[in-house]
């Protein structure tokens, strides 16, 4: 039988031949010590060139392809004037901000900061590929080959030309320079690197050569000297010396190489080609033999006889010919039969046999010379090879793994002297096998360094060393084989070794010496711990099935029960599976787990504390250092670890996002600041966490057998040590990083616990068999005796140690484990008197141990824990079930005790009054699943598993009858009411029986039910039964003889039942959840006076219904304790107590009920139930039109007006008529020169054309649907709020604004940073459109309002947008939410850009989230329907939702806004006007009507703690909108808002000095003094609607703006305010001043217009002859004529000389579509129209005729020109507005330029005309989508343009080009 281990000998790296420089650049340079640096493959390479020795570094698993990095905030260098945008090819930096670029073309550019300063031209002839920085200045190299020094102010110091020097050759290309002192290193594309001393430059030192591009598969050793041959796609074949590790001949040929093979005599080196050539070389000069062309496709293997007469070629076309050799090559035969290429062959030793391998995975044998095919198996076994490279045979079976059938081992070669096979796979790895290894999945040695595939190995003649060759990373490696009597001198100084040593899976299939599995560790790896559905899957589910019941719930739902229970004792402890998770706790408590509760027990007084952060099983648990915190890991989907403390039972930090299934084991450095985690997936991964910050400092995979332990080194916390089935590993952190080893110790073991001992390198750990091993560093020193069976527990002392094994023992050892010093054998005898239970067997298994406060803490399989104390008794404090699923439970009729039954086959007896204690406990022949008292308590029935059921005395346990009549286990059983003459048995199969007990006879069987029967109830008089089916049926049968009833379902209530655990009938249809499809309501209990209902599910919900729950999905009280199935609940006699236990988790929960009226305000742990309610939040207008908002995105945003026809500058251009007929004319015409385009208005200045715009002030404010968004600054003496994309910060002395421009779209959202570190930072959000990181998607701009530097951009995934943003009391976190689906909400480090935490908030909108003003890790999030209090704990949002049951009648309403006080007191607005206050999550009290309307902001200060709200609310004597409250919100002080409005609306506030800020919907900001409560308007703006109409005032630097909310407005730009407004009634669109001045007409969107008198505001004349809304208004020049242009695609003519009245005289008809824009010509004569179909048209004035001349419209003076249409403006038009259309212009009173707005939200400035297509322009952004107008004032001063969607007035200040 061959060896199955590991081969004994092993390979070191020696030398690597090559260097990355192909797709690479830069990464090659001196160390301190003058040796180079560089990479090949996956192999770090330090080479000392005067040594000629390199050292490696073989940490990486892939492709090295760079040798530094980090990641930062991007800015875009600003090319500017100097330089074209090229491609930028490398970087160096130097002092000052200044960087030096290379570019593709050949320049260097200098940049200062983030602007280009000067362009180097041509410093290359080509691109420049590297650039290197070192004292004296720079060195470049490039692709033209030369490398170039350069000083530090770049000035060219020399060139170096390496094309010219001896080693140079054409097409050289420097990849990577450096330059150090007189050194200087290159790298080129090539593969080689070049040493250049600067005085001696021509003649370069070839330091390192290596083949290039492409892959490298041909590999041939000499036979007789140690020379390796390689040749590679690049078509070189290199020969390289292995003993001077350097190349010594390298030969170009025509082809890329494949496979080389040297003949027997070392004369002749034969190439195969891809063309399907091969070529055959002298060795001694590389000359041409000669060349054969036979095939075409490539080459892949060729062999030359043992005896050296043929040459074999084997080609890709499946064949192999057989060459003569000494016939110069002649072919001699061929061998066919092979149906794919060849990939290996081999000679037998007598030269007559050949056998090949092909792709299709086939062996083949031939006959040599012939060829002929051999098929007899017999006559093959004698063949004895020559050589092995074949990867089929029985001789290497042992390379492929045992169950797969994959090709990806590239190459063997056998080294028969040594028995040893090295094998070369497409993962980069080199092994080692026994020759032969006959049984798949042999045991290897593995050894790392190539990255991709390796094509070839193979031994050199002399088997000294192995050379293997990578495909794609072109590299040539050398191992020195060091064979096994070798091996054990080296094992102290070789650590590559090490790392290397295989980590092969066992195979266990014939291993001799496997130890015995262990009963109970074979039971424990076969555990599973994953689950159908998570919890964590139930919101989706939720989500999901409500879409489906939304129209089944027509009922009201029932309201939940005004009774609660609260968790009061635990008995169980979770030992089965779990170790080492028993510690006492700073105070002396004891802490543990079971199910999904962390315990703290205090052992004084027998109570209990819970930790109920956990929401599934608990599977492990570590203390602190310090013991007052605690970390618990769970079972989940992406499970969890918290860190809890122990004695508020607070969650500090909850770690997840890295273990899929479960965490298994933790552990706490020494110092308390990391914690180790392993998961339970397939990797069983090990995460190390800074667990403050919830921070992930490094994983790796741990290993595919579970892991039991991980314990960080207490000395060096870098180190830890993970121990499971069969491994032991030992792990340093490096980096980001761990690298494991495994301990090595000949044979495999299964470890179950480990411990560090006195020294850091010291490890103890124990094993399966008993042992206690002892590492130093990895390897095993001693093995010592310790248990009978395994070694679960150890715990290391000051002195020594203390270990516990299945055995039963504790024993105490000295520090070295030489002699044990004493044992404690935990018997029943030792017991003490005060124990809290029964020991169920001597000798339980231990698998917890812990010491302290002079005592043993003992954690036992059974679920047991004791305490031992040293001098020798033992008391029991805890107990549960044990392994297996607890069912049964029962209560006695009048005392308070229970029964349990469960399948570890025990009966147990419990004491639910304060002893807590298990009374009496008795084992079974088999297990059960129910149980039941008598009526008078005496007797104790019990159903088994087997249908035997058994009635013992309740007292002692002891038999009194049994009957076996059934086959399928017992589900229920039950004794009747009264004398309890009746027992009825239920079974799985679907029967009961019904026994009389006094006859102990069977008298009656109740049949009909189609499926197992699960709960069963008696009514009060013993004569009726009521069964629950699986099949959710509700039967109902008589007794005694089962006859069945049909009873409907009204009659059913009224029967007096006297118990109820039935889940089916209307009276408990409310019980059964949305997820019903996934879960199942297992177990129910009614209270004895029928008020309330427990119910239990398969999700660990205990669950409180107020009976009856009629209706579905009724609400409830849930709460949280056992993790998976909660199969049974119980009330106690009197009602006081609630016992539930759970399935899997074997824990018995007790709950102390509590009435209604007894209401403590303490932590409640229940939730709420399931959905949210269904009574409305309540209905506002204002609070519906923000929810349903939709934000428009500029890069998504149609167009304003639905336009047709063919854009402008897509439209062929007519010609003239001179042009159609070819009319030629002279460029000087005698005829009239051509009118100006325009007349202007300043005549007699120069005229000068307008250089650039720049934004001055902007009217509005965004108040309609934002909110909390107008801040003081800098103590009161600014404020800033947004609109549009811009922030504006707005002095309140000098009434200036300055402005933030960064934005890209709207914003939503602004916050301020409150704390003094951070005065005037702002951050605001936007909307956005994609999740994706592009330019479109949302992001949140953190910057200063003084000096508005961007500080801080966060990209983030909340599509659509980010509507709420706070920052935390320190100011460091910044707390954002999205507007996406799940309304996500974030935190932020803000300064460093990093997410810390996510989640999402809400199913519905959120409004508002802020934190605490006291806090960095709790804030409040309000929205519709909801309200939620978070908590951050390390990098996890942990959240509960607001509690309203502790106050009668409140419901939950949507809550608009949210403020905060001392003591946890949290305040919340609402959209009734009432405001909440919370105490922790919980309701306390209401404050009425705080506001008769929403109250939509509040605002707390944190200086005096005072609150202001603002709301909707009608003005009156008392009321107002806004008003100031006590810290307590008791007493308050109204505000009136002196607006005029009929009811004030009140968007945002905020309190400064002795000043209210209040910004209202109605786009005002306004400044409220609150000693006189004077108001004063701050800022106007219009609320609703876009605004259409702007008409600027002929001489005076005033205009109007007219929107959709029905005011005209006027405004003043000098004095920057509105002057005044007027209301017109309807919306208005168009607006329009007379030429003098005097008048103002105004067009509504009802199709009316009226003309109002300027000094008077009176209406002068109104009229409506159209039905549809007038676009744009017009006076003519001479103020003779009015136009009116309709979207009724008309333009009417109103004569004004005729006074009021308004009669049309005339109007332009045929117009395509409606009108858009109007102007007329400066005498009045014509009208010119653009339209919607993208046509200009031009009308006689006033006849409406349409002048078609184009020669006549040519010489047309216009008087103004605001079209977007015409031939002179097609340069308006750009590219890309397929999406969007350019929707206003206005050509300045100068005639020089025009301004556009369009449909993206930008102002442009053009030259005017610009007939050209694409003209060049300027771009200012500020709108949001849409401009509808835009506007010179007189005298070219400002140009003023208006935001559709904005609502928003701008001004752009002119600058003039002097």
């Amino acid at each position: 039988m061959a060896d199955r281990t590991a081969p004994n000998c092993h390979l070191r790296l020696e030398w690597v031949y090559g260097y990355r420089g192909h797709q690479c650049r830069n990464n090659l340079y001196y160390t301190a010590a003058k040796e180079i640096v560089y990479f090949v493959a996956g192999v770090g390479v330090v080479y000392n060139t005067r040594e000629h020795k390199q050292k490696f570094y073989l940490g990486h698993n892939d492709d090295i392809i760079s040798l530094c990095g980090n990641a930062l905030t991007p800015k875009r260098g600003v090319f500017g004037k100097t330089g074209d945008l090229q491609t930028i090819l490398c970087l160096a930096c130097a002092r000052d901000e200044v960087t030096y670029s290379g570019a593709l073309n050949g320049d260097i550019y200098v940049w200062k900061g983030i602007n280009l300063v000067r362009t180097v031209q041509g410093a290359h002839g080509s691109g420049i590929f590297s650039m290197n920085a070192c004292e004296e200045g720079f060195a470049t190299g490039g692709r033209d080959g030369c490398v170039r020094l350069w000083d530090l102010n770049f000035k060219p110091i020399t060139v170096i030309d390496l094309r010219e020097t001896d080693q140079g050759y054409k097409g050289l290309s420097v990849r990577s320079v450096c330059w150090r002192g007189d050194h200087i290193l290159v790298g080129t594309q090539d593969s080689e690197i070049f040493e250049v001393v600067v005085h001696e430059r021509n003649k370069p030192f070839l330091i390192m050569q290596g083949h290039c591009e492409g892959e490298l598969w041909a590999l041939a050793v000499h036979p007789t000297k140690p020379l390796a041959m390689t040749g590679s796609d690049d078509r070189s074949v290199r020969i390289w010396s292995l003993i001077d590790h350097a190349l010594i001949a390298r030969c170009n040929m025509e082809e890329p190489i494949r496979c080389a093979a040297v003949s027997t005599d070392g004369i002749h080196l034969a190439l195969g080609m891809k063309d399907g050539s091969f070529t055959v070389l002298r060795v001694r000069d590389m000359t041409e033999v000669v060349h054969i062309k036979d095939r075409k496709e490539a080459i892949h293997e060729l062999k030359y006889s043992p005896d050296g007469t043929h040459l074999a070629v084997g080609c890709n076309d499946n064949s192999v010919d057989i060459y003569g050799v000494v016939q110069r090559y002649k072919k001699v035969g061929e061998c066919i039969g092979s149906t794919s290429f060849i990939t290996h062959m081999d000679w037998s030793t007598d030269s007559k046999y050949l056998q090949t391998n092909d792709g299709g995975g086939k062996r083949y044998f031939y006959k040599m010379p012939s060829g002929k095919e051999v098929t007899n198996k017999e006559e093959i076994k004698l063949v004895q090879w020559s050589t092995w490279t074949c990867v089929l045979g029985p001789e290497v079976n042992g390379i492929w793994p045992k169950y797969s059938d994959i090709n990806d081992i590239n190459s063997v070669d056998a080294n028969f002297a040594n028995q040893i096979l090295v094998t070369a796979d497409d993962y980069g790895l080199v092994k080692l096998f026994r020759y032969p290894c006959l049984k798949k999945g042999a045991k290897f040695r593995k050894y790392l360094g190539h990255s991709a595939h390796i094509t070839n190995a193979r031994w050199s003649y002399d088997y000294q060393w192995v050379i293997t060759i990578g495909g794609a990373d072109h590299s040539v490696f050398q191992w020195k084989f060091v064979p096994e009597r070798k091996s054990k001198e080296a094992l102290h100084i070789a650590p590559q070794e090490t790392l290397a040593e295989s980590n092969s899976e066992e195979s266990d299939s014939d291993q001799s010496d496997v130890p015995e599995m262990d009963s109970e560790i074979e039971q424990e790896t076969q555990l599973s711990y994953r689950r159908q559905v998570y919890k964590d899957d139930l919101p989706q589910l939720k989500e999901q099935c409500k879409e489906k019941h939304r129209a089944s719930t027509t009922k009201k739902r029932e309201k939940a029960p005004g009774n609660s229970i609260r968790l009061h004792f635990i008995h169980g402890y979770r030992g089965y599976d779990c170790r080492s998770n028993l510690f006492y706790t700073q105070t002396g408590e004891i802490v543990y787990h079971v199910a999904a509760v962390g315990v703290v027990y205090n052992r004084q007084q027998n109570t209990q504390r819970f930790y109920l952060g956990h929401n599934d099983d608990i599977l492990c648990l570590a203390i602190h250092p310090l013991k007052d915190y605690v970390a618990t890991g769970q079972v989940g989907r992406d499970s969890s670890v918290h860190i809890w403390e122990t004695e508020m039972l607070k969650p500090l930090s909850v770690l997840k996002g890295y273990h899929q299934y479960g965490v298994c084991a933790v552990d706490f450095s020494a110092d308390g600041k990391r914690l180790a985690s392993v998961g339970l997936d397939d990797n069983h991964t090990i995460v190390l966490w800074d667990w403050k910050k919830g921070e992930k400092l490094s994983a790796i995979r741990g290993s595919k057998d579970k892991i039991f332990v991980i314990k960080i080194n207490p000395y060096i916390p870098d180190k830890l040590v993970t121990a499971g089935i069969k491994h032991i590993k030992f792990w340093h952190k490096t980096g980001g990083g761990l690298i494991g080893r495994k301990g090595n110790m000949g044979k495999t073991e299964t470890m179950m616990c480990a411990v560090y001992g006195w020294t850091e390198e010291m490890v103890f750990s124990g094993t399966s068999t008993g042992d206690i091993c002892i590492w130093r560093d990895m390897y095993l020193i001693k093995t010592v005796k310790a248990h009978d069976g395994p070694v679960f527990s150890m715990h290391a002392l000051e002195k020594g140690f203390v270990t516990g094994g299945k055995d039963g023992v504790v024993a105490l050892w000295d520090d070295t484990f030489e002699r044990c010093l004493k044992t404690y054998a935990i018997k029943r005898a030792v017991l003490a008197p005060g124990s809290k239970g029964l020991l169920l067997e001597d000798n339980p298994s231990i698998r917890a141990i812990s010491l302290g406060h002079g005592h043993i803490l003992v954690g036992t399989k059974n679920g047991e824990i004791l305490e031992v104390d040293k001098s020798g008794p033992i008391t029991l404090l805890v107990q549960g079930h044990m392994e297996g699923e607890v069912w049964g439970l029962a209560t006695h009729p009048h005392l308070p005790i229970c029964a349990t039954v469960s399948d570890d086959k025990t009966l147990r007896i419990w004491d639910l009054s304060p002893s807590h204690c298990m009374l009496a406990v008795r084992k079974l022949k088999k297990g059960g699943r129910c149980c039941s008292f008598s009526p008078d308590g005496k007797a104790l029935a019990v159903g088994l598993n087997d249908g035997s059921f058994i009635i013992v005395n309740a007292d002692t346990l002891e038999d009194l009858v049994s009957f076996h009549h059934r086959k399928d286990v017992i589900s229920d059983i039950r004794f009747s009411p009264g004398a309890g003459k009746y027992l009825v048995v239920a079974s799985c199969d679907g029967f009961a029986d019904i026994y009389n007990v006094m006859s102990s006879k069977r008298v009656g069987v109740c049949r009909g039910s189609q499926s197992y029967i699960t709960h069963m109830d008696w009514d009060r008089r013993g004569k009726l039964l009521q069964i629950n089916t699986g099949a959710k049926e509700q039967l109902f049968f008589e007794a005694p003889r089962g006859k069945q009833q049909i009873i409907p379902a009204t009659e059913v209530e009224k029967i007096d039942w006297y118990s109820w655990t039935s889940v089916l009938g209307p009276v408990c249809e409310g019980i059964w959840p949305l997820v019903s499809e996934v879960t199942d309501v297992t177990a129910a209990s009614l209270t004895n006076d029928k008020k309330v209902l427990a119910t239990g599910d398969d999700f660990g919900y205990v669950k409180l219904f107020k009976y009856p729950v009629k209706g579905k999905f009724a609400k409830c009280k849930r709460y949280v304790a056992h993790s998976t199935h909660v199969t049974n609940v119980r009330w106690t006699h009197d009602d006081a107590l609630l016992v539930s236990v759970g399935g899997s988790d074997t824990s018995l929960i007790i709950w102390t009920h509590e009435n209604e009226g007894h209401r403590e305000p303490r932590q409640c742990d229940s939730e709420e139930s399931d959905i949210e309610s269904e009574d409305d939040g309540g209905y506002d207008s204002d609070v519906t039109r923000e929810n349903e908002m939709n934000y428009t995105i500029k890069a998504l945003s149609a167009s304003i007006r639905t336009m047709s026809g063919i854009k402008p500058h897509l439209q062929q251009k007519e010609l003239s008529v001179d042009e159609r007929q070819g009319v030629v004319r002279p460029p000087v015409s005698r005829a009239l020169p051509q009118p100006e385009k325009l007349q202007t208005n300043n005549v007699g200045k120069k005229k000068r054309p307008i250089e650039d715009l720049v934004l001055e002030l902007v009217f509005g404010y965004r108040g309609n649907d934002c909110r909390n968004n107008v801040h003081y600054l800098n103590d009161g003496a600014d404020i800033i709020y947004h609109t549009a994309s811009v922030g504006i910060v707005f002095n309140l002395t000098s009434a200036s604004q300055s402005f933030y421009m960064e934005h890209t779209e709207d914003i939503l959202c602004l916050t301020i940073n409150q704390h003094p570190k951070f005065p005037n930072v702002v951050a605001t959000g936007q909307v956005g459109d994609s999740a994706d990181m592009s330019a479109a998607s949302p992001s949140i701009h953190v910057w200063d309002a003084m000096n508005k530097q961007t500080l801080s951009v966060l990209r983030c995934f909340h599509t659509k947008g980010v509507c709420s943003v706070s920052f935390s009391a320190t100011g460091k976190l910044l707390l954002s939410v999205g507007l996406d689906s799940e309304h996500t909400v974030s935190i932020w480090k803000w300064q460093e850009g990093a997410k810390i935490a996510s989640r999402a908030g809400h199913c519905q909108r959120i409004f508002v989230a802020e934190f605490r003003p006291d806090s960095d890790t709790q804030f409040v999030s309000v929205g519709i329907k909801h309200v939620r209090f978070w908590m951050l704990a390390g990098r996890a949002l942990l959240s509960k939702k607001g509690v309203l049951s502790s106050i009668e009648e409140a419901r939950m309403q949507t809550m608009l806004s949210v403020a905060f006080g001392a003591n946890n007191l949290t305040f919340t607005g609402t959209i009734s006007g009432d405001v909440c206050v919370w105490k922790e999550h919980i309701l306390v009290r209401i404050v009425a009507k705080a506001h008769t309307g929403p109250v939509f902001t509040m605002y707390t200060t944190l200086r005096d703690g005072l609150i202001v709200t603002g709301g909707k609310e009608r003005p009156s004597k008392e009321g107002g909108a806004l008003k100031l409250w006590d810290q307590e919100l008791k007493r308050c002080r109204a505000f009136r808002l002196e607006t005029g409005q009929i009811i004030d609306c009140v968007r945002s506030v905020c309190r400064g000095k002795g000043k209210i800020l209040v910004g209202t919907r109605n786009a005002e900001i306004i400044e409220v003094g609150e000693k006189n409560a004077v108001c004063n308007i701050l800022v106007n703006g219009h609320m609703d609607g876009p605004i259409w109409g702007l008409g600027t005032h002929p001489t005076r630097d005033v205009f109007l703006s007219a929107a959709e909310d029905g005011t005209v407005r006027l405004w003043d730009i000098p004095e920057k305010k509105m002057l005044n407004k007027v209301n017109v009634g309807h919306a208005a669109r168009t607006v329009c001043y007379s030429p003098g001045g005097d008048m103002v007409a105004i067009g509504m969107k009802n199709g009316e217009f009226i003309i109002l008198l300027v000094t008077s505001l009176k209406i002068w004349g109104k009229k409506r002859d159209r039905r549809s809304a007038i676009h744009d208004i017009r006076f003519s020049p001479d103020s003779r004529y009015l136009a009116v242009g309709s979207s009724e695609n008309a333009v009417d003519f109103y004569d004004l000389t005729t006074g009021p009245a308004l009669n049309r005289i005339n109007s332009c008809r045929d117009i395509p579509s409606f009108v858009i824009q109007m102007d007329f010509s400066a005498e009045g004569s014509y009208i010119q129209v653009s339209t919607g179909a993208y046509k200009r048209l031009v009308y006689a004035v006033p006849s409406g005729k349409l002048v078609s001349d184009q020669a006549v419209i040519d010489r047309i003076t216009w008087a103004t020109w605001t079209g977007v249409l015409g031939d002179e403006v097609v340069g308006i038009w750009s590219r890309n507005t397929e999406k969007a259309d350019i929707t206003c212009a206005c050509v300045s009173h100068s005639g020089l330029n025009i301004v556009t707005g369009d449909d993206f939200g930008m102002v442009k400035l053009f030259d005017f005309p610009c007939p050209e297509k694409f003209a060049k322009h300027k771009r200012f952004l500020g709108h949001s989508a849409h401009l509808t107008n835009i506007r010179f004032t007189s005298g070219d001063r400002y140009v003023i343009s208006a935001g559709g969607d904005d609502r928003r007035v701008w001004k752009k200040c002119r600058a003039f080009d002097k």
